[in-house]
């Protein structure tokens, strides 16, 4: 556009400043003689005409396929007519021999959403933007987020609670989406916002708040999910299903990869989940200071105005986690949603309560906890502790070798190459049997004393070349009394002789005038066996 206006400039300067004729301009500038004739009429050169295509061959075919896209209306999603088919039809019925896969396939494309408009089937395709009120809506969704968890490449999940008004968003990683997963999820980011929006909470089709999914916007809700929305007070509001319903919440649809994008690339490297769940709320802070869009001010600016208007948190705590009771087995462990955690051995045969959490699972004996391990996610998995077992092994010393559970303790570090050198030296002087059961002594003072002072006890008795559990004790208390720090006051222990007590001041000792002792009823005696 912008070199014909300067061609339609310098024409008209050459007619203007030389009278030049229609003629001379045209062969001047290399042009048609109608062009120059635009150029004097207008400076603004005429906009280009696009030329409207017509298939001539396709033509005569539009009727018949229009009729296979209105009898599509009707048909299942799946069993409708794609452009091949079409074009299939049109050769095998209608000899449509030199019609073309593309024209065929273009005019589809167009066609087809005017025939569901015409069949009153859809509405024009638009959106209309929305304001939404401080304080009073967020969204709420699940992401898929890679990362290297302890040194495997693994799918977490991302839940991401986001206000819909200011978009500050709190994201959270938990190994599943099940429903303990979703209601921590909203518990730790209610309390990071320090509220509650006051109308309602965007939601699509997630399982850990629906029983089933009904026609259009209508879904049968769980009961623990209606008795969180209670506590909290707030409502749900849920979107069309599927991809038809994902604009209704496109702030936290769109949250999701801008998140991963800016923070989690390349993928985050971390021991554990709590770990993850640390970098992800410094990435949050630092999202405060961004602008979503033409925004003047920060996603935290708004925030602060937003903070205030939010429902106060409620003064008591909801239960997230679910409850149960399994039956311990003969192997000492708990079978929950088909994955295997130890209990002690003295529980075998009865039930206990488990309360399981996203991350972790608590198993109570009545009211005292017995057992703790972090949640696992892979079907038939088993976490076992070792010190679970001991009693039995005291028993059975010749099952510790090949045991599941010591073999969990060497991958976690929790059995160290000191219990290893133990085990190895008391095998080595006792035998195989009686060295393991001195072993399983050293691993019951970790149930009393701390590991570090254990340890130290170890490695005192192998420098003393013994292999007795008595030891490893004696050494290990020695070892924590000296790490111990003093009691206020006090300058640590003293030695007072006889000689300093005289000394002390108001003390009065009197003086021993009683004869040195005398060995010679000895001697006698000495002297009688000899004879």
């Amino acid at each position: 556009m912008g070199s014909r206006v300067e061609q339609f400039a310098a024409i008209r300067r050459d007619e203007r400043v030389e009278g030049l004729s229609i003629r001379e301009l045209a062969e001047r500038h290399h042009v048609h003689r109608r062009t120059v004739r635009q150029a004097l009429a207008s400076a603004l050169p005429p906009e280009r005409k696009t030329p409207v295509r017509v298939s001539r061959r396709l033509e005569v075919f539009k009727p018949v396929i229009d009729t296979m896209l209105r009898a599509d209306l009707d048909a299942p999603r799946k069993q409708r007519h794609t452009a091949r088919r079409v074009l299939a039809r049109l050769v095998d019925e209608h000899q449509a021999v030199e019609v073309s896969y593309s024209t065929v396939r273009d005019y589809i494309a167009h066609r087809r959403p005017e025939i569901a408009i015409e069949a009153g089937r859809a509405s024009a395709d638009g959106f209309v933007p929305q304001t939404h009120p401080a304080g009073a809506e967020g969204e709420v969704d699940f992401a898929d987020l890679w990362v290297v968890l302890a040194g495997v490449k693994t799918k977490t999940q991302l839940f991401t609670l986001r206000l819909s008004h200011s978009g500050k968003a709190i994201h959270r990683a938990f190994p599943t989406q099940a429903q303990e997963a979703f209601l921590e999820g909203h518990v730790y980011a209610f309390e990071q916002l320090g509220g509650v929006p006051t109308v309602h909470v965007r939601y699509d089709n997630l399982k850990s708040a629906e029983s089933r999914v009904l026609l259009g916007r209508n879904r049968e809700e769980s009961d623990r999910w209606v008795a969180f929305r209670s506590h909290y007070g707030f409502d749900a509001f849920y979107c069309q299903p599927g991809v038809n319903g994902a604009h209704e919440k496109g702030g936290v649809e769109g949250e999701g990869g801008r998140f991963r994008r800016n923070h989690c690339v390349p993928m985050p490297v971390v021991d554990s989940i709590s770990q993850l769940n640390e970098l992800l709320a410094a990435a949050d802070a630092k999202d405060d200071y961004r602008r979503i869009a033409n925004r003047a001010t920060t996603v935290g600016h708004d925030y602060l105005i937003e903070k205030p208007l939010l429902r106060p948190l409620p003064a008591t705590e909801f239960p997230t986690w679910l409850t149960l009771e399994p039956r311990v087995d003969r192997y000492a462990r708990i079978t929950v949603r088909q994955c295997h955690y130890s209990v002690p051995a003295k529980l075998i045969g009865r039930r206990v309560r488990v309360r399981l959490g996203a991350t972790t699972l608590t198993v109570f004996d009545a009211r005292h906890e017995v057992a703790r391990h972090e949640r696992i996610t892979v079907r038939g998995e088993q976490s076992l502790n070792l010190d679970h077992y001991l009693e039995v092994l005291q028993r059975k010393p010749g099952a510790l070798p090949g045991a599941t559970a010591l073999a969990q303790a060497r991958k976690d570090g929790t059995f160290t190459p000191a219990h290893e050198a133990f085990w190895a030296a008391a095998r080595h002087a006792l035998g195989d049997s009686k060295g393991t059961r001195a072993l399983v002594e050293v691993l019951l003072l970790h149930r009393h004393l701390p590991a570090a002072d254990v340890i130290a006890g170890i490695t005192a008795a192998l420098r003393l070349e013994s292999v007795s559990p008595d030891v490893v004790a004696v050494e290990a208390r020695k070892f924590g009394n000296a790490a111990a720090p003093p009691s206020p006051g006090s300058t640590g222990p003293q030695v007072i002789d006889l000689a300093q007590r005289r000394t002390i001041a108001g003390a009065v000792v009197p003086v021993d005038e009683r004869p040195l002792p005398s060995v010679a009823p000895y001697d006698d005696l000495l002297g009688q066996v000899n004879r």
